[in-house]
């Protein structure tokens, strides 16, 4: 008859469990995360002999009161779950209207990127409508806090500060206060006494987000979560964070410019193909309702030059991409991108010499977009090729015009996703004449059109 074993040591990140303690997962290969879980009982050695398996035992069935049976779905109330707007349009969007009562929302992003000033907004927009926020720092103290509310114009009666890196304290803050929004900042920094394990690891991560996530079900109050990422840029911490939360929200944006652009990951309330726009300045986050003067400059009838509009979820933004082809003495011309994916540039200009008979082997190119934007949009393949090739023949392209299309390597223009959608943004915005696979079916046919005018 099988021993059984004295304890049972599981890993906090999969779940393995094993008889004995080990430093590596055998499963997931993961350090330090193999802990004890005390003595239970039922407990044979597994088959395979790796870990072991629980025997299964008859539960006692509970009996549940009649307010907690189940109830057809045609009887539930659902204006509990409307959604209650912030007063930051762009984060409505994202969010699909607004914030859902009891709903745990998870905000991402990279250090410095303006996580904490954009609930900060919240925050004070939130109170400012006569609804209480109670705003819990765990990684800056009070004061800091307030002298950053001082300086982005978000001071609020109604808007209640503490600082506690503790979790039981965080929830007595909750249950005494009673609020309608609670900010938390951040999940990674809060700690329960109980738990083993350093701050912002997996096992206190987990108790943590779990903790605070029941806690907002069960009074019905809406929980916004600040995440940190790792240096790949995923949330730190277990994958079973984002799985807890309802709505896991990533901040982007490149430090050196002002640009911000919030996407939705994961959202049980909405779709997760809006994208909001903001910018950063002096005085806190601003929002962009209309970025379309954002990517565009007034370099307009220069050689080099292609306007575009690319698709950020559902959001049609026109963007400028800028060319410069440069003729060089060094054995190995450089090519330069900023914005774009160097390889599908360096696919362009291969397609170019091949298919259009634009060849700048031995020239130096730059490409870039305006105002800082990243387009991972296939659909720039087009325009990318036409600034190039206005680039190396110093033509510019006909104004008043916008390209869209993916080019294959036989030199072919591929239709667009979405392609009504961009050539209305496109004459909303003035360009009546367009480039595409309806005008044009090769890329040496959009050359003939797009740059049939010298310049002067």
């Amino acid at each position: 008859m099988a021993r059984t074993p004295s304890a049972l040591y599981h890993c906090t990140e999969c779940g393995y469990q094993s008889p004995k303690w080990v430093g590596r997962c055998p499963e997931c290969q993961a350090w330090g995360t193999v802990v004890e879980a005390g003595t239970p009982t039922g407990i044979v050695p597994g088959r395979s002999g790796r870990g072991v398996r629980m025997v299964e035992q008859a539960p006692s069935v509970p009996t549940l009161p009649d307010e907690r049976l189940a109830r057809p779905i045609t009887e539930l109330d659902g204006d509990a779950s409307d959604h209650m707007p912030t007063g930051i349009g762009e984060l409505d969007r994202v969010l699909g209207g607004g914030i859902v009562p009891g709903a745990a929302i998870l905000l991402s992003g990279e250090p410095g990127v303006g996580k904490s000033t954009l609930l900060l907004e919240v925050a004070a927009r939130w109170a400012a409508a006569g609804r209480t926020v109670l705003y819990l720092t765990a990684e800056e103290s009070a004061g800091q806090v307030r002298l950053r509310a001082e300086r982005t114009g978000a001071l609020q009666e109604r808007l209640l500060l503490a600082a506690e890196t503790d979790l039981t304290a965080a929830l007595a803050q909750i249950a005494q206060t009673r609020p309608s929004l609670v900010i938390v900042d951040s999940v990674q920094t809060l700690t329960d006494a109980g738990t083993e394990g350093i701050p912002g690891g997996t096992a206190q991560v987990r108790t943590v987000a779990h903790a605070l996530t029941r806690a907002a079900k069960q009074w019905g109050v809406p929980l916004l979560l600040v995440g940190h990422v790792t240096k790949d840029g995923a949330i730190a911490g277990p994958r079973l964070l984002e799985h807890l939360v309802d709505v896991v929200c990533q901040f982007e944006g490149d430090p050196q410019t002002a640009l911000r652009f919030l996407r939705a990951r994961k959202n049980r309330f909405g779709s997760v193909d809006e994208v909001g726009c903001f910018e950063m300045g002096a005085s806190g986050i601003v929002e962009v309702p209309d970025p379309s003067g954002l990517f565009l400059s007034r370099t307009a009838n220069v050689p080099g030059t292609a306007v575009t509009v690319a698709m950020e979820g559902r959001r049609a933004l026109p963007v400028e991409i800028q060319a410069l082809v440069v003729d060089t003495s060094a054995p190995q011309p450089r090519r330069v991108t900023s914005g774009l994916d160097p390889a599908r540039v360096a696919m362009l200009i291969a397609v170019l010499a091949r298919r259009a008979g634009i060849a700048v082997t031995n020239r130096e190119v730059y490409v870039s977009t305006v105002g800082g934007v990243r387009v991972d949009d296939p659909a720039a393949d087009l325009p990318i090729a036409l600034a190039i090739a206005s680039a190396a023949t110093g033509r510019p392209v006909v104004p008043h015009t916008v390209a869209f299309g993916e080019i294959s390597l036989a030199g072919q223009v591929r239709r667009a996703a979405q392609a009504d959608q961009r050539r209305e943004e496109g004459r909303r915005l003035g360009y009546a004449d367009h480039i595409d696979d309806t005008t044009a079916q090769s890329l040496h046919e959009a050359l003939a059109l797009a740059l049939r005018r010298p310049a002067r």
